[in-house]
């Protein structure tokens, strides 16, 4: 083998240092802030300097934090690796054969250079460290990969090969990477249905802040990113670092901070007791974890992560078109000339997506029946869907339909024929939930059989464009084969997404899951977006977008505007404020439009058009979120990245304690170019704003520094309203 000394891989305003003098895996010395083009005879001394003293009372030489925490290098904390072989082999001492290293640009000791290859992580550009290490004694090879991308995302992954006779059983792999101590906080993300992505923020005390999604699938509560970061670090400011675990299955996310000085952040797949053991020559493969560093607070992080996700392949390229879906409007009652007359409505008002929701399927009018017999209801859709299609199509809209692929009601064909393909624990049927159990995508009957019905209604349907998969149910005694099988099913649902979008390459698809249950990194590698929420009231849409938009950009979160009574809460809200909280995301609407009076259809009509005139900003544009000391007022907005254009979104959320609110000051503006401020044009103002003082001036013009320093005092709005700025610079 190789004696690599030192590896500095550098990419955006990021840096990774890896010290492999050691015998054993290489040590983490720095992922953080980039520290520039370190000279090479400098780097010994960065190593040397950074190496843990030998203290009292405890090993008799360093103890170091390597790729992978091992017992036998001295860690106490959570171990990298947790398994065993029939009770032997449980703990580990790997030492590496192989480090390769392919990074043109960066400084990387002795290493062994390995030829450049585009991969899904990063593509060209991205510089990559592989390490390949094996434990003789306990018949074990590990692969770690590490690719840093161009703008300065890291991902980790843990491969793990059983190299002896005897199987061997994983109970836990999880890449972690060390945080400096000046990270004294933690901030992370829970829910519930109709009520995701609420943040939770703490002091990060000694111990293991333990994150464990237990849903087999991503989960309400899931935390989107773990952030560690200096005190008092907000959306502008403070340093921060951050994980995403980049699986739809059962997963854990941790921060652990140490007695003996170290702080880590982790994740990976969390195993079921049997679930993953090895035969001899078989391997696993962690999720990729995703870690993100920034001196610029949160809104730091958004933006590398939107950058990365922009730059994939499989990323959408084309305009995210206005979508109207009918659950909202119609529920199961299906009925073709309320429908065409909906789609009427719908290009009317500018609508470039109809979508038909649930109940158009063999015996399918409500949801205690039919999931699972994907054929069209002859009684309700006696020609097919083919006229509802043509008749949308040609209005120049895209069709698009509702369905719950991985999901079965026990009052179905299906069930009553083939009850084995439903995951279970051994003798009994799961809890039901919303009257419907899971199918054991991992048998291959049960697999082959959907890919056929998936396949049959779309090739049947050529004009059907776009799939809004649904997954409404938690997996609970999920077993395949009388073993758990939550990994299985998750492997299984990304195959068969993989295998319809090879066999429909036009196809779009939407990772719904009664909400935003499944949003994570990994199904968005085979879907084109998500949907955030069952709720459409916009005051919880706020905060749900808002934190949501911590890991996507606009384009990938559903934002629709639904009625005016909220289905889902009964708050009532004016169109205005409906319509600015869903401007900003891939736009639509999910609301009755054919009972609307003139006057709400010309109102919606201008909001769909400031959506689609904004829309080449919103979604390419840099996330923006204000740091204001009210918390009553909420703002963001978008700003261009050659920083020409912005608009900005000012809500107020609740009543003041102060009468005024105060100053807003927009982030994101070039300091030294002049700006004009205006409401934005083409759609009303809030009607029952309180106007204070000389109110509202049609537009102001001030530098960037200005605007962002001082900033302006608006309007007072009441409660539940917003106002929407749009801001250019000027000559």
């Amino acid at each position: 083998m190789t004696d690599p000394t030192v590896i500095h891989l550098r990419r955006g305003h990021t840096s990774l240092v890896l010290d492999a003098r050691g015998p054993g895996l290489p040590r983490v010395v720095h992922w953080g802030a980039d520290l520039g083009p370190v000279p090479a005879d400098d780097l010994p001394a960065l190593l040397d300097a950074t190496v843990p003293p030998v203290v009292p009372s405890s090993f008799d030489a360093p103890t170091v934090l390597s790729l992978l925490p091992e017992a036998s290098a001295g860690w106490s904390g959570r171990p990298g690796l947790a398994g065993h072989r029939h009770g032997r082999d449980w703990s580990t001492a790997f030492r590496p054969d192989t480090i390769g290293v392919d990074d043109p640009r960066g400084d990387v000791g002795d290493a062994v250079r390995v030829p450049h290859e585009e991969d899904d992580r990063g593509g060209v550009g991205a510089a990559r460290v592989t390490v390949r290490a094996t434990d003789p004694d306990a018949g074990l090879t590990l692969t770690v990969e590490v690719t840093l991308d161009p703008v300065g995302v890291l991902t980790v992954r843990h491969r793990l090969r059983n190299d002896a006779d005897q199987p061997y059983e994983v109970r836990e792999l999880t890449p972690v990477l060390p945080v400096p101590a000046v990270a004294t906080e933690l901030l992370d993300l829970t829910g519930r249905w109709c009520r995701e992505r609420a943040p939770q923020r703490h002091p990060w005390p000694h111990g293991a802040w333990v994150r464990e999604g237990r849903h087999g699938r991503t989960g309400h509560d899931a935390t989107l990113l773990l952030v560690a970061g200096t005190a008092g670090f907000g959306f502008g400011h403070g340093e921060v670092w951050a994980v995403h675990t980049a699986w739809s299955g059962d997963h854990l996310t941790v921060a652990e901070r140490r007695p003996t000085g170290e702080s880590t952040l982790g994740g990976g797949e969390l195993l079921a007791p049997g679930e993953i053991v090895l035969g001899p020559g078989e391997e696993y493969a962690t999720p990729l974890l995703y870690a993100v560093h920034s001196t610029a607070g949160l809104d730091g992080l958004s933006d590398l992560l939107h950058t990365h996700l922009r730059a994939r392949p499989e990323h959408p390229r084309t305009p995210r078109p206005v979508t109207l879906n009918v659950w909202e409007a119609v529920y199961f009652d299906h009925d073709l000339d309320r429908l065409r007359t909906l789609a009427d409505r719908a290009a009317e008002v500018g609508v470039e997506r109809f979508v038909l929701d649930d109940g158009w399927f063999t015996g399918r009018r409500h949801d205690r029946a039919g999931l699972g017999d994907w054929q069209v209801d002859a009684d309700v859709w006696p020609a097919g869907l083919g006229p509802l299609v043509e008749h949308v199509r040609g209005h120049g809209m895209q069709f698009g339909l509702w369905v719950e692929p991985e999901m079965v009601n026990p009052d179905s064909d299906l069930f009553r024929a083939h009850p084995d393909w439903v995951l279970t624990a051994p003798g009994r049927l799961p809890l039901p939930w919303r009257h419907q159990q899971v199918l054991d995508l991992a048998n291959p009957a049960a697999y082959a059989h959907l890919l056929d019905r998936l396949d049959a209604l779309l090739t049947g349907n050529p004009g059907i464009g776009y799939l809004k998969w649904d997954h409404n149910r938690d997996l609970t005694e999920a077993g395949h084969a009388g073993r758990p099988g939550v990994h299985a099913q998750t492997v299984a649902a990304y195959r068969l997404l993989d295998e319809l979008r090879a066999r429909h390459p036009h196809l779009e698809i939407e990772s719904c899951s009664s909400g935003g249950a499944r949003v994570d990194l990994e199904i968005l590698r085979r879907t084109d977006r998500v949907w955030a929420s069952d709720t459409n009231d916009a005051l919880e849409r706020l905060s749900i977008q808002r934190w949501t938009g911590l890991l996507l950009p606009p384009e990938l979160v559903g934002t629709h505007i639904g009625p005016g009574r909220s289905h889902t809460t009964g708050r009532v809200h004016t169109l205005g404020f409906r319509a600015v909280t869903a401007l900003f995301g891939h736009h639509g609407i999910e609301w009755d439009i054919v009972a609307l009076d003139p006057t709400e259809r010309a109102e919606l009509t201008a909001w769909v058009a400031l959506h689609k005139r904004l829309r080449p900003l919103l979604h390419t544009g840099r996330v923006v979120r204000f740091d204001h000391p009210d918390p009553a007022v909420q703002a963001h907005g978008v700003v261009a990245h050659d920083r020409s254009r912005a608009v900005y979104a000012v809500s107020r959320v609740a009543t003041s304690v102060t009468q005024v609110p105060g100053p807003i000051r927009l982030p994101g503006l070039d300091p030294a170019r002049r700006y004009a401020v205006r409401p934005a044009q083409g759609v009303p103002e809030p009607e029952t704003m309180q106007i204070t003082g000389p109110g509202w001036l049609p537009a102001v013009t001030l530098p960037g520094s200005v605007l962002a320093t001082v900033g302006l005092h608006l309007p007072a709005l009441n409660p539940e309203q917003a106002l929407l700025l749009e801001v250019d610079a000027v000559a």
